[in-house]
């Protein structure tokens, strides 16, 4: 694991639809089949590259919307990954790769922030595309400086909830993870789980008070 990762926007994938006159079932799109287990798991280079960039920007954005800062977000990706490259041995066959992604990434933040002790940097020296929304590339120069405008303040305004609250309503609304999966990764019950994103919900519209709807 020598090599650096290069963060890059992340994308949603499209949706494939089965055949109507012979239904099948879909494995999510994060299930890695046994065959590719077994490569990552005998450290096999080719394979690991492939699955870092795969998964690095989700873990980028969702470091990043923690962090509010770009560079620590980086190292932190970084980390997660090392971290992923020795632990993948706990890895079940049939296990959604994302949530287990989110725990490593999880454990590598408190980790960090006990080790080193962060200071919050200022927001203005992060300015990657890493928002709630997409900037269409039809909008004219004024609506897209007003969009960043509005991204901005809604990075800010996911900085002063509490730490708990930011990263279930992340996990929720940007990264699309049901309440099972933030509970587990939360380690708490899922009613809480629900009640933090509820809470953050109601927080962020005061906060942002006009600048964004919160559905």
């Amino acid at each position: 694991m020598g090599r650096r990762v290069g963060v890059r926007g992340w994308q949603r994938g499209a949706m494939v639809e089965g055949s109507v006159d012979v239904p099948t079932e879909v494995s999510p799109p994060d299930v890695i089949s046994p065959e590719l287990l077994a490569r990552l798991t005998a450290g096999d280079e080719g394979a690991w590259f492939d699955f870092v960039q795969e998964y690095e920007g989700r873990m980028y954005g969702y470091l990043y919307r923690l962090e509010g800062n770009s560079e620590d977000a980086l190292d932190l990706t970084q980390e997660v990954f090392y971290r992923a490259w020795r632990s993948i041995r706990t890895f079940r066959v049939g296990e959604r790769v994302l949530p287990w992604l989110y725990q490593v990434a999880r454990n590598t933040q408190i980790e960090s922030h006990r080790r080193k002790q962060l200071q919050r940097f200022s927001l203005e020296q992060a300015r990657e595309d890493v928002g709630f929304e997409v900037t269409s590339e039809k909008r004219s120069p004024v609506q897209a400086a007003e969009s960043a405008d509005a991204q901005d303040r809604v990075q800010r305004a996911l900085q002063k909830l509490p730490a708990e609250y930011r990263e279930a309503v992340v996990l929720r609304f940007v990264e699309d993870l049901s309440y099972d999966e933030i509970a587990q990764i939360q380690g708490v019950a899922v009613g809480t789980a629900k009640s933090r994103v509820f809470r953050a919900k109601e927080q962020l519209a005061d906060l942002l008070a006009g600048v964004a709807d919160v559905h």
